[in-house]
């Protein structure tokens, strides 16, 4: 699927070091999808960084346009809190 990226989406990935890989591999194959207020979706998968810690990484998508838009992206290292068990 398609996706647009916001400039705030953008800026906040460079601000808070985000490869776009891990961006495209998130939008492409999400191991999580969870649900947003205002026909937003959250798409996370988590990810090791060079120096062995894992990381959240959570892009939010306004589900409601087409192509869907990334509306914010960030990454976090507590992923235990904000992951969803199956």
């Amino acid at each position: 699927m398609k996706y647009l990226v916001s400039r705030h989406a953008e800026d906040k990935m460079s601000r808070r070091q985000i490869p776009r890989a891990w961006l495209d591999s998130v939008l492409e194959n999400p191991e999580q999808r969870l649900p947003e207020p205002g026909d937003k979706e959250a798409l996370q998968s988590r990810f090791e960084s060079e120096d062995g810690k894992m990381y959240l990484v959570r892009a939010v998508v306004a589900t409601d346009k087409e192509p869907p838009v990334v509306v914010t992206v960030y990454r976090t290292s507590k992923v235990r809190k904000c992951w969803r068990p199956e």
